[in-house]
């Protein structure tokens, strides 16, 4: 798992961490190239991981989730759902690439589903 995350945040312009995380909030595996406290990351995304697709399935009835983006003034993330209690976390900067991202993102987490 370690070796395509690290791949990931190479592969992906502007990466500059990327982990698996579960549902429950806790880490299973990351790669940062900054000094990062990726528990927290994953922590908080998956709280608002959950009250996203909560929103979508029950209030909204459109369906599971398939990836969120979050952009703040010093913080992007892209998350890609693995199976139903794991997901895929990668940090970006202000010049990363969204695309690269989305694309390299589906891609590690295909192959990382046969691993959980």
């Amino acid at each position: 798992m370690l070796a395509h995350l690290t791949q990931l945040v190479k592969d992906v312009d502007g990466a500059w961490a990327a982990a698996i995380g579960g549902l429950d909030g806790l880490l299973i595996e990351g790669h940062a190239i900054t000094d990062t406290d990726l528990n927290l990351l994953i922590a908080e995304h998956a709280g608002l991981l959950q009250a996203s697709a909560n929103a979508y399935m029950q209030t909204l009835n459109a369906g599971q989730p398939r990836e969120m983006y979050l952009r703040g003034e010093r913080l992007s993330v892209y998350l890609q759902p693995i199976r139903t209690d794991y997901f895929l976390l990668l940090a970006l900067d202000a010049r990363s690439n969204l695309g690269q991202a989305r694309l390299y993102g589906r891609e590690a987490a295909r192959k990382l589903e046969g691993t959980l």
